[in-house]
C-alpha cells in the first residue's frame, strides 16, 4: 500500500488495534525460562523492564501504567518535574524496552502452560 494510506491507518486505528502494538521484547533469560519461541510479550502492569534507549539506558524499573491510546508505558521511579513542579511519569515506547521479569497472572500461567495455584490448595 502507498505510505500514506498506512499512515492513515497507524493514526485513525482503533483501541484494540492499538493494543496490539504495546508488546515489548523479552530477555534471553526469561524466553528461556519461559520456553517459548515468541520474542515479544504485551507489556501489562506490574511487569519489570529494563530501558534500552535514552538517557536512561540500562536501568531497570516496574511498569506503572499503560496508555494505549497514546502508544507509551509509564514507568514507576521514572519521572521528572512539570512547569508546576509536579511529578509526571515520564513516557516510553514499547520498543525501548525489554521486559526483565513478568507478573505472573492467571491469564499468563494458562498461556505458558505454567499450573495455576488455588486458594486452599497445598504445593507438595
Amino acid at each position: 500500500m502507498k505510505r500514506d494510506t498506512e499512515r492513515k491507518k497507524f493514526y485513525e486505528a482503533k483501541l484494540h488495534e492499538l493494543r496490539s502494538r504495546m508488546h515489548v521484547h523479552l530477555s534471553k533469560e526469561l524466553k528461556a525460562k519461559l520456553k517459548t519461541k515468541s520474542r515479544a510479550l504485551l507489556a501489562n502492569k506490574g511487569d519489570n523492564v529494563k530501558i534500552m534507549r535514552g538517557s536512561k539506558r540500562g536501568k531497570t524499573a516496574k511498569i506503572g501504567r499503560i496508555s494505549y491510546a497514546k502508544g507509551k508505558i509509564y514507568l514507576e521511579g521514572m519521572s521528572h518535574k512539570n512547569a508546576k513542579g509536579t511529578e509526571i511519569l515520564m513516557p516510553f515506547q514499547p520498543s525501548n524496552l525489554l521486559l526483565v521479569e513478568l507478573n505472573m497472572s492467571e491469564s499468563r500461567k494458562k498461556q505458558f502452560g505454567l499450573p495455576s495455584e488455588q486458594k486452599g490448595e497445598v504445593k507438595v
